[in-house]
Protein backbone atom coordinates (compact mmCIF):
# COMPACT_ATOMS: atom_id res chain seq x y z
CA UNK A 1 0.00 0.00 0.00
CA UNK A 2 3.00 2.02 0.79
CA UNK A 3 5.01 1.60 -2.53
CA UNK A 4 3.82 2.95 -6.09
CA UNK A 5 4.06 -0.47 -7.69
CA UNK A 6 1.71 -1.31 -10.08
CA UNK A 7 -0.82 -3.38 -9.18
CA UNK A 8 -0.62 -5.95 -12.04
CA UNK A 9 3.45 -6.17 -10.64
CA UNK A 10 2.27 -7.43 -6.91
CA UNK A 11 1.82 -11.24 -6.30
CA UNK A 12 1.12 -12.34 -2.73
CA UNK A 13 2.14 -15.78 -1.70
CA UNK A 14 -0.63 -17.06 -0.46
CA UNK A 15 -0.41 -20.48 -2.42
CA UNK A 16 1.63 -23.10 -4.54
CA UNK A 17 -0.69 -23.31 -7.06
CA UNK A 18 0.27 -19.36 -8.91
CA UNK A 19 2.33 -18.57 -11.88
CA UNK A 20 5.66 -17.56 -11.40
CA UNK A 21 7.73 -15.47 -14.15
CA UNK A 22 10.47 -17.56 -15.70
CA UNK A 23 13.02 -15.86 -13.99
CA UNK A 24 13.11 -13.02 -11.30
CA UNK A 25 15.61 -10.23 -11.84
CA UNK A 26 16.64 -9.86 -8.30
CA UNK A 27 15.88 -11.98 -5.25
CA UNK A 28 16.46 -10.72 -2.14
CA UNK A 29 17.14 -12.75 1.03
CA UNK A 30 18.62 -12.65 4.50
CA UNK A 31 20.54 -15.51 6.62
CA UNK A 32 19.43 -16.51 9.97
CA UNK A 33 21.67 -17.73 12.66
CA UNK A 34 21.52 -21.15 11.55
CA UNK A 35 22.43 -20.77 7.95
CA UNK A 36 18.58 -20.67 7.06
CA UNK A 37 17.56 -18.84 4.52
CA UNK A 38 13.82 -18.01 2.32
CA UNK A 39 12.63 -20.33 4.84
CA UNK A 40 14.80 -23.36 3.74
CA UNK A 41 15.74 -24.25 7.00
CA UNK A 42 18.65 -27.05 8.21
CA UNK A 43 17.49 -30.49 7.98
CA UNK A 44 14.04 -29.21 6.26
CA UNK A 45 11.89 -31.62 3.08
CA UNK A 46 11.72 -28.24 1.29
CA UNK A 47 15.75 -28.33 0.69
CA UNK A 48 15.26 -31.26 -1.56
CA UNK A 49 11.70 -29.62 -3.28
CA UNK A 50 12.02 -29.42 -7.15
CA UNK A 51 8.57 -27.55 -7.99
CA UNK A 52 8.93 -23.73 -7.62
CA UNK A 53 7.36 -23.15 -4.45
CA UNK A 54 7.48 -25.44 -1.36
CA UNK A 55 5.02 -25.94 2.00
CA UNK A 56 7.62 -25.52 4.97
CA UNK A 57 4.97 -26.79 8.17
CA UNK A 58 7.18 -26.44 10.87
CA UNK A 59 10.41 -23.87 10.44
CA UNK A 60 12.80 -24.45 12.13
CA UNK A 61 13.18 -20.96 14.45
CA UNK A 62 10.14 -18.81 15.54
CA UNK A 63 7.65 -17.62 14.94
CA UNK A 64 6.62 -21.12 14.04
CA UNK A 65 4.15 -21.22 11.72
CA UNK A 66 3.24 -22.74 8.45
CA UNK A 67 4.66 -21.13 5.89
CA UNK A 68 5.30 -21.21 2.03
CA UNK A 69 8.66 -20.38 0.59
CA UNK A 70 10.53 -20.72 -3.17
CA UNK A 71 12.77 -23.45 -3.83
CA UNK A 72 16.17 -23.72 -5.47
CA UNK A 73 15.32 -23.93 -8.84
CA UNK A 74 13.53 -20.35 -8.69
CA UNK A 75 16.60 -18.98 -6.16
CA UNK A 76 19.08 -20.19 -8.40
CA UNK A 77 16.91 -19.03 -11.45
CA UNK A 78 17.41 -15.51 -10.69
CA UNK A 79 19.72 -13.16 -12.31
CA UNK A 80 21.13 -12.03 -8.91
CA UNK A 81 20.49 -13.02 -5.59
CA UNK A 82 21.77 -10.80 -2.97
CA UNK A 83 21.93 -11.22 1.08
CA UNK A 84 21.58 -8.45 3.41
CA UNK A 85 22.90 -8.87 6.63
CA UNK A 86 23.78 -7.41 9.55
CA UNK A 87 25.15 -8.12 13.20
CA UNK A 88 28.37 -9.96 14.62
CA UNK A 89 26.31 -12.92 15.66
CA UNK A 90 26.13 -13.78 12.18
CA UNK A 91 29.78 -13.12 11.27
CA UNK A 92 30.73 -16.56 11.84
CA UNK A 93 27.74 -18.08 9.35
CA UNK A 94 28.64 -15.56 6.42
CA UNK A 95 31.99 -16.63 6.74
CA UNK A 96 30.56 -21.04 6.50
CA UNK A 97 28.47 -19.67 3.67
CA UNK A 98 31.25 -17.11 1.66
CA UNK A 99 33.66 -20.71 2.25
CA UNK A 100 30.51 -22.79 0.37
CA UNK A 101 29.28 -25.03 3.34
CA UNK A 102 26.64 -26.38 1.76
CA UNK A 103 25.39 -27.93 5.23
CA UNK A 104 23.38 -24.08 5.50
CA UNK A 105 21.04 -23.45 3.19
CA UNK A 106 22.27 -20.34 2.15
CA UNK A 107 25.19 -22.08 0.64
CA UNK A 108 23.67 -23.77 -1.84
CA UNK A 109 21.65 -20.30 -3.54
CA UNK A 110 23.69 -20.06 -6.81
CA UNK A 111 22.45 -17.17 -8.78
CA UNK A 112 23.83 -16.26 -12.42
CA UNK A 113 24.61 -12.68 -9.74
CA UNK A 114 25.14 -14.03 -6.00
CA UNK A 115 26.23 -11.28 -3.41
CA UNK A 116 26.61 -10.82 -0.09
CA UNK A 117 25.86 -7.33 1.73
CA UNK A 118 27.04 -7.04 4.87
CA UNK A 119 27.72 -4.24 7.83
CA UNK A 120 30.95 -4.19 9.79
CA UNK A 121 29.66 -6.48 12.03
CA UNK A 122 28.67 -9.24 10.60
CA UNK A 123 31.58 -9.74 8.00
CA UNK A 124 34.55 -12.18 8.47
CA UNK A 125 37.76 -10.63 9.64
CA UNK A 126 39.09 -12.45 6.15
CA UNK A 127 36.29 -11.17 3.91
CA UNK A 128 37.65 -8.14 2.72
CA UNK A 129 35.88 -7.67 -0.37
CA UNK A 130 35.37 -11.38 -0.98
CA UNK A 131 32.46 -12.40 -3.85
CA UNK A 132 31.16 -15.67 -4.24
Amino acid sequence: DHASVPEDQVHPLRSSAIELPDRFDLVLLGIGPDGHCASLFPGDPALEATEPIAFVERPGLPPHHPRLTFTYPVLNAARTAAFLVGGAEKREIVARVLARDESLPAARVHAAETVMLVDEGAAPASAGSARR
